[in-house]
């Protein structure tokens, strides 16, 4: 028998991975290309990887019911966590040296279109 946790687990996953398509078609709108999607290593996660030019985004993608709840959602230990992987991202890269790094958020809302905040925090 399936316990319920499991039913729960799995259905966020599915809301999580429709979130981050929608933030990733939202990103190609705005003129970026997706380098890597659900990024991961032993350091942490990047939800997506996106690039326009030089310019590099580190974006996490939350599914909240409000823009406010979705910036809360960015606690200080993930941020640690994911420029810990954005460092480990950064230094496969041959060109990384003359690339700018943002960490910007996608907040996927209900009945809405996403809503993208460039530079949500700082390494």
């Amino acid at each position: 028998m399936t316990e319920p946790g499991g039913a729960k687990r799995r259905k966020a996953e599915r809301r999580g991975h429709a979130g981050e398509t929608r933030a990733a078609w939202l990103m190609r709108l705005k003129g970026f290309r997706i380098v890597a999607r659900r990024y991961k290593c032993r350091a942490g996660e990047i939800d997506l990887i996106v690039r326009r030019g030089d310019l590099v985004a580190i974006v996490e993608v939350k599914a909240r019911p409000s823009l406010a709840e979705a910036m809360d959602a960015v606690t200080p230990y993930g941020r640690r966590r994911i420029i810990s992987a954005t460092d480990h991202w950064l230094a496969g890269q041959p060109d990384h040296g003359r690339l700018s790094v943002r960490f910007d958020l996608v907040a996927v809302l209900p009945g809405r279109w996403p809503v993208h905040v460039p530079a949500v925090f700082t390494a």
